[in-house]
């Protein structure tokens, strides 16, 4: 396979879904009628905010600013059947997502101590220098893994399973499917984990683990997608809002992305250079991104109970991400021996994302306009429009990054670094975080018993995260113009970055103990819920009551 090749396989693709988006609208699937942005709330919500996390007082806060919504129920009152058939649809998927969001939280602790101590080794190469499972090039790889197929997958994974019956607003199918998926999925990376560790690597960044292993991610990430198309046929929602569209794309385009990139024998030299950042985009752009997004527009207007503000612009951020993403990796192959025409092509792709993110960012500005308040009051909504405007920064940053001028500057530096996780981190870490603290009291049936962990997780993330960007990008410009004077030496150019380094190892720490906080609150409501009881209890009844009084 050429690069050719896999450029006309992405084009396939691209036609592929421009076909799916003429037959959706002549199906009516895809209405941008203004009304589909109340899909996602039943008869007199409408200025009625969810928050699950938020206390007494700030639940109030919250409905006092969005009183001036109800108005658009035009009197309409919320039925206790309507109430009831969430219950039931919140109860069919809580044991699938409580299994994938507490394997997220347990990877998400393990790469954070593989991170910080990989970020620790890079200015005190010493510290644990005499364990050979312990060495940055296995422990970083570690990390990344964890990260990239532990904590994010499984934890958007957690949130789409518990939002899809609400949002087709008929009960799960395929529980089942979802959790032994899970299972297989936890299998491959632990034994993906354990093969970094003995020094077992493919040796290609993101595509690291062994394909006899790593193909199991394809496989679960099938069988925890099936839920979707065993409920679209039964759905009670004639319109499908667009977190559905986000989701669907998503679960679809994993497999084929996975399989692809790890077929044994076939990608060989440039071309497999080429393929595995086409791979490395496509798996952020294409599917960790449309299922951070899906969430955002379901729990932003959730919270504010306020519809999003321009239904048309969601629809447009979705089909343009869908046509522009899938050739933009290459830009990470500026000046390599691959044609200059799919480089060139790469960056007007990545330039033209430029689009959906504005679209994406315009609308979340006007859905929170004349609500800006609500941030005071919501700790969800900090993590969700924290994260939805890291989303913006890093697309916008990655669109100027493709640039010949400046990717001459900051390829392979640290300052790459800082811009994956710009987006890993400050977009798509943040957003599940948010996602957790709505989702995770409706699943175990109790309220958050520590509200003031909340805040500090929030903050020590915000702080360390800010610490890590800001030195790292320095860092980074520092290092890249260090390596194109020809005047100074390479060992200038590494010894310009240790300061900011070390400045990096602070914000990880902060970051990594924002996370331990993040997981002792969700255990302390493990164990209030009452020994992982999922099953209805006596407490719904008042909750069912609670939800009704916001």
């Amino acid at each position: 396979m050429n690069p050719t090749a896999l450029l006309l396989a992405a084009f396939i693709l691209s036609i592929a879904g421009l076909f799916a988006f003429i037959w959706s609208l002549r199906k009516g699937l895809f209405d941008a009628d203004v009304s589909g942005a109340r899909t996602i709330f039943n008869k007199g919500e409408i200025g009625q905010p969810e928050e699950p996390s938020a206390d007494a007082a700030q639940r109030q806060a919250l409905s006092l600013a969005a009183a001036e919504h109800l108005a658009e129920n035009h009197g309409q009152q919320t039925s206790a059947v309507e109430m009831a058939a969430r219950e039931q649809a919140d109860r069919s998927s809580s044991m699938p997502a409580f299994l994938l969001i507490v394997c997220a939280v347990v990877w998400l602790v393990v790469a954070s101590f593989a991170g910080l101590i990989s970020s620790l080794k890079l200015h005190w190469p010493e510290f644990l220098g005499d364990v050979s499972w312990l060495s940055f090039g296995r422990l970083r790889t570690i990390h990344l893994n964890g990260v990239a197929y532990g904590w994010a997958p499984m934890g958007l994974l957690g949130l789409t399973i518990w939002m899809l019956p609400r949002l087709l607003q008929t009960p799960l199918l395929g529980g089942r499917l979802v959790m032994v998926g899970g299972l297989v999925w936890n299998a491959a990376l632990v034994a993906g984990i354990g093969a970094l560790a003995i020094g077992l690597n493919a040796g290609m960044e993101w595509l690291e683990i062994p394909w006899q292993i790593g193909v199991l991610f394809a496989f679960g990430g099938m069988m925890i997608g099936m839920p979707l198309a065993l409920m679209l046929s039964r759905r009670k929602v004639k319109h499908l809002y667009v977190s559905v569209w986000y989701i669907g794309a998503a679960l679809f385009w994993f497999p084929i992305l996975y399989l692809v990139a790890k077929v044994p024998g076939v990608h060989f030299g440039v071309e497999q250079a080429t393929m595995n950042w086409w791979f490395g985009h496509n798996v952020l752009g294409l599917f960790y991104t449309p299922m951070s997004i899906a969430a955002i527009y379901y729990f932003l207007p959730k919270v504010i109970g306020r519809p999003v503000r321009s239904y048309n612009l969601s629809l447009l951020g979705f089909w343009t991400l869908a046509f522009f993403y899938g050739q933009v990796g290459a830009h990470h192959l500026i000046g390599g021996p691959i044609p200059e025409w799919l480089i060139t092509l790469s960056i007007v792709q990545s330039v033209m994302m430029v689009i959906p993110v504005l679209a994406f960012s315009a609308n979340q500005h006007l859905t929170l306009k004349g609500h800006f308040s609500a941030l005071r009051h919501s700790p969800v909504l900090r993590f969700i429009v924290f994260g939805a405007m890291m989303y913006t920064v890093a697309s916008l940053q990655g669109s100027a990054e493709a640039l010949r001028s400046l990717n001459s500057i900051t390829h392979f530096t640290h300052f790459t670094v800082a811009h994956a996780h710009l987006g890993m981190y400050g977009f798509v870490t943040m957003v599940i975080f948010g996602g957790v603290y709505f989702a995770l009291p409706r699943i175990l049936n109790t309220a958050w018993p520590r509200p003031a962990l909340i805040s500090w997780h929030f903050w020590l993330v915000v702080a360390g995260f800010a610490v890590y960007m800001i030195t790292l990008s320095i860092g980074g410009v520092l290092q890249g113009l260090a390596l194109l004077d020809p005047a100074r030496g390479f060992m200038e150019s590494v010894a310009v970055t240790m300061p900011w380094l070390q400045g990096r190892s602070i914000g990880g720490a902060m970051m990594t103990l924002g996370h331990l906080v993040f997981a002792l609150h969700v255990f302390l409501m493990i164990v209030k819920s009452g020994a992982f009881a999922l099953t209805e209890s006596s407490s719904a009844p008042a909750r069912r009551t609670a939800e009704l009084e916001v």
